[in-house]
């Protein structure tokens, strides 16, 4: 029974955080994005999020956000950096090719930092990228 069960592979789809400048509060402010980097759009993406480490947990985060075109991306939340000494999880479920996709991604403790920027795919910017 199990083994007739197809699971897709995500593939092309990354969460990124990057670091913006934020006309209306004149600050830098860090916000995190789903990029599709394929080249069919992705449908009914829903994004839960939520941080936790062996002390603490956050609230759970629920984003719909609705249909990413081919090769763009899509802001999900604003990250306050007091959560970046925490595991941030990213559970990202969507349509594509007539099937569910579904895939966590994590960003580990201290690992969002201006360090660990890289040319992120589709933005044309920089950024933590994981896949």
């Amino acid at each position: 029974m199990k083994k007739d069960i197809e699971i897709p592979v995500v593939e092309n789809v990354y969460i990124a955080v990057v670091k913006e400048w934020n006309e209306e509060s004149g600050d830098d402010e860090w916000n995190s994005y789903i990029i599709n980097d394929k080249d069919i759009s992705i449908e009914t993406v829903l994004v839960v999020t939520k941080g936790y480490d062996t002390e603490r947990k956050t609230s759970l985060l629920r984003h719909d956000l609705g249909n990413v075109m081919a090769k763009s991306s899509a802001k999900i939340e604003m990250i306050q950096e007091e959560l970046f000494t925490m595991n941030n999880e990213f559970s990202v479920t969507f349509f594509g090719d007539g099937k569910m996709y579904d895939k966590k991604y994590i960003f580990r403790e201290n690992t969002i930092n201006e360090n660990a920027f890289q040319e992120l795919p589709v933005m044309e910017q920089r950024g933590v990228l994981v896949s």
